[in-house]
């Protein structure tokens, strides 16, 4: 299996919301800096968790995009899955499968796939935003303190 870009990204954009955000929204123009994501990829990104239930978009002057949840509520599994479908190493380990393998109840690999299979599921599901904060904090990464004040002359 193999973590698309688009996965990638978008842990990369959800993490900077959480780390970044301060609670209040983020534009993209903000993330994709940060991030060194191309804006117009990131707001295809964004739409996709949008109508996942995992953003939220604010507009106006002080608009943006933030999480819709806790980050410690949205795992690395979600986002996967939102983007990409379920997790598959190999065809035949999917629910409902109708591909047919020849030697499936001869088949050791599938038990190797599958162990692999859950104990991948089961790190993505354990994994959330609020852990990637963490280790953020843990690695010294600065976080960037938005001031967005509105000064009147």
């Amino acid at each position: 299996m193999k973590i698309t870009t688009k996965v990638q990204y978008a842990v990369r954009a959800l993490f900077d919301l959480a780390y970044h955000g301060g609670g209040g929204p983020a534009q993209i123009k903000e993330i994709s800096k940060r991030q060194k994501i191309s804006p117009r990829y990131l707001e295809q990104i964004f739409h996709q968790l949008k109508k996942a239930d995992l953003l939220e978009t604010k507009r106006g002057p002080r608009g943006g995009y933030s999480l819709k949840k806790p980050a410690g509520e949205i795992t690395l599994s979600q986002i996967v899955e939102t983007l990409e479908g379920p997790l598959e190493l190999v065809p035949c380990l999917k629910p409902g499968s109708t591909k047919e393998c020849s030697v499936e109840e001869s088949c050791v690999a599938k038990l190797v796939w599958q162990e692999l299979q859950d104990k991948m599921e089961s790190h993505f599901n354990a994994l959330n935003l609020e852990e990637l904060c963490r280790r953020a904090r843990d690695m010294g990464i600065k976080r960037e303190i938005r001031h967005r004040y509105m000064y009147y002359i």
